[in-house]
């Protein structure tokens, strides 16, 4: 090769491993934030699994256990109010919801080979919004606005 025909080539970009300093002005794909958000929600149902099994024994095993469930919610319990413990219920809301649907997109996007990189933009995007329209649906009947 000759040193003529270097000069005339285009710069190849340089990628190189981000600092820490460096994460709060990194800009993810959406794609991206969605496979982060899919890990951080399973982590969270993981961690609440005590609270979610304490929800479905108070609901589910007598009358009495579930006027006590309900008004845990409206009152609290022990040193938690009520509106903490209907936080960490929409948390869950949240967390069971985005993973679902996250969980749906690769389902889709394995089963129909499409993987493009615009598709993926546009699935991510979906998957976002449906998560968060859901979400927000459902703490508003959690928090009793309908």
């Amino acid at each position: 090769m000759s040193d003529h025909a270097s000069p005339t080539r285009p710069q190849r970009p340089v990628f190189r491993n981000i600092h820490v300093s460096q994460i709060v002005s990194y800009r993810l794909p959406p794609a991206g934030i969605v496979s982060i958000l899919h890990r951080v929600s399973g982590a969270v149902m993981f961690l609440l699994l005590p609270f979610i099994l304490w929800m479905f024994d108070k609901s589910l095993s007598s009358e009495i256990s579930y006027e006590q469930f309900t008004s845990a919610f409206a009152h609290g319990v022990g040193i938690y109010p009520g509106w903490f413990l209907k936080l960490v219920a929409l948390g869950l809301i949240w967390a069971y919801l985005h993973h679902f649907v996250a969980g749906v997109r690769h389902l889709w996007m394995d089963a129909t080979h499409s993987v493009s990189k615009q598709q993926s933009h546009s699935s991510a995007l979906a998957t976002l919004a449906i998560g968060t329209v859901l979400t927000v649906l459902l703490g508003a009947k959690l928090f009793g606005l309908f």
